[in-house]
């Protein structure tokens, strides 16, 4: 068996996650979370888009982490960020987190909004 070592292009990927809180490339993180291109910043939710929409020009792929439950993303949060020009696909925030680690792996233009589980 070959392993190969994977690299993410200077950004971080999601090492844990857990109730409330997330480890991004070694720190800790409690509450919801934004992985953006600049970085990675703490979230206050579905209600504050600003920041995504202010990188919108620099995400092909807008991961939502909806939590430990699927949930469907509400239409006018969703149209808001099609509009910018973003892919969106929500999700529970176990497999946003892997899908987001597979991405950036792959050099994609991804992000990720995460609600906690």
């Amino acid at each position: 068996m070959r392993l190969s070592e994977i690299s993410y292009s200077g950004r971080q990927p999601v090492d844990a996650y857990g109730p409330g809180f997330f480890r991004v490339g070694g720190a800790v993180h409690y509450g919801p979370l934004l992985l953006l291109p600049a970085g990675v910043s703490a979230w206050s939710g579905l209600e504050t888009l600003e920041p995504i929409l202010q990188a919108a020009s620099e995400i092909d792929v807008l991961l939502v982490g909806m939590g430990a439950e699927f949930a469907f993303l509400p239409a006018g949060i969703r149209n808001r960020l099609e509009a910018a020009g973003m892919g969106i696909d929500a999700m529970t925030t176990p497999a946003a987190c892997r899908c987001f680690n597979v991405l950036l792996a792959e050099e994609r233009r991804v992000s990720a909004a995460l609600l906690p589980v």
